[in-house]
């Protein structure tokens, strides 16, 4: 499809070689449309952060191909992956992975600094990135002085200050409390919806998933669910 921001057929991967092969995704094809957003549950252990690592072009695949804005992993080279998932994809994790010794801002800005923006640019963009996550009065705080929520928060702001076709996240809210998650959950929401970026999420809070447009499932190395 024209509209698809990432496209994978016949994803395997398997990890080790004969007796001691492991195959933890297994012939998956799969599409990440424009402007959509996707779950994918599973249980721990059944390759879900394997698949985003594969989708996102961190990990090869054993087998397979996935194409992200049409351009196939496995023809570039580490630097024109890298150019790629700058310009195309935002990342969030858990874990909110953010640089202790730089401010909010410069976090969210690093990003487009990489890609030799301007600095005053960056630092604008980043602003207003952090302004969408309702963090605009933090600019200047450093992540340890910033709340768990916060420092989520700053991470999906850096996410999405490349202004990305698509956001891989993993357990984006897996390691906040009850409140908190519901907080960054609702935020999520608002953002797909109000910047028509992708999200792919890999939960394992059903009721989140449940506020995706599309659920699949990770079982034994194959995607199944509504679409």
């Amino acid at each position: 499809m024209s509209d698809a921001v990432i496209v994978c057929t016949g994803l395997t991967k398997i990890y080790g070689r004969g007796e001691q092969a492991v195959p933890v995704l297994q012939g998956i094809d799969f599409e990440l449309r424009a402007g959509e957003r996707v779950a994918i549950v599973g249980s721990s252990g059944s390759g879900k952060s394997t698949l985003l690592h594969v989708l996102g072009g961190l990990d090869s695949p054993t087998a397979g191909t996935v194409r992200v804005k049409g351009q196939d992993w496995a023809t570039l080279d580490e630097t024109a992956k890298g150019l790629l998932r700058n310009k195309t994809l935002g990342f969030v994790y858990q874990f909110h992975h953010l640089l202790p010794e730089f401010s909010a801002l410069e976090n969210v800005a690093m990003p487009l600094l990489i890609r030799r923006e301007a600095r005053a640019t960056a630092y604008q963009q980043a602003t207003e990135a952090l302004q969408a996550v309702g963090l605009g009065h933090r600019l200047t705080h450093k992540p340890g002085e910033l709340s768990g929520g916060e420092r989520q928060r700053t991470a999906i702001a850096r996410a999405l200050v490349t202004r990305p076709s698509a956001v891989l996240m993993d357990e984006p809210t897996g390691n906040l409390d009850e409140n908190t998650a519901a907080s960054i959950q609702q935020l999520l929401l608002q953002l797909n919806e109000q910047s028509g970026v992708s999200f792919l999420i890999v939960t394992h809070d059903t009721r989140f998933a449940a506020k995706m447009q599309r659920v699949l499932t990770l079982h034994e190395g194959r995607l199944s669910g509504n679409g």
